[in-house]
């Protein structure tokens, strides 16, 4: 044999405590290494995240944990969802205790953010139709 591959018959998981906000942060991938000296977590292909105390759900190509400083850095493919509200973007780090998350783009490319928006006021029930929006030619 020349060479062999391992791949996981099921998916790795980590459970990260969040002792601040009093909740668990799972991660769920097909490879993960912890290091005890750095306090890093790395999760690698298909990764799944979860953290219900901030009902955030999470997918990317990989993620790191940086337990000490309490960030998580996703990268690759990066697709966000808290309480319907969704983002895109190639990078995305996540500082759990402002609870803010920072996207960039890949090169020439644009983050993408939907964010449910509600009118209190509003108490029209019949939705309003609105045409598509006019395509942008971007020059390079």
């Amino acid at each position: 044999m020349v060479g062999a591959i391992a791949t996981p018959t099921k998916i790795s998981q980590i459970v990260a405590q969040t002792p601040r906000t009093g909740g668990a942060m799972t991660v769920r991938s097909d490879i993960q290494e912890a290091n005890s000296q750095t306090g890093v977590i790395t999760a690698r292909g298909n990764v799944q995240i979860n953290y219900p105390a901030r009902k955030i759900q999470a997918t990317s190509a990989q993620a790191q944990y940086f337990s000490r400083e309490r960030r998580l850095v996703l990268s690759g493919n990066v697709y966000v969802l808290q309480e319907g509200n969704s983002m895109r973007a190639e990078t995305m780090t996540y500082l759990v205790d402002e609870g803010r998350f920072i996207a960039t783009p890949q090169a020439n490319q644009q983050v993408e953010s939907i964010y449910i928006v509600s009118d209190p006021e509003s108490t029209n029930q019949n939705p309003v139709s609105v045409p598509p929006a006019p395509s942008l030619n971007r020059q390079p």
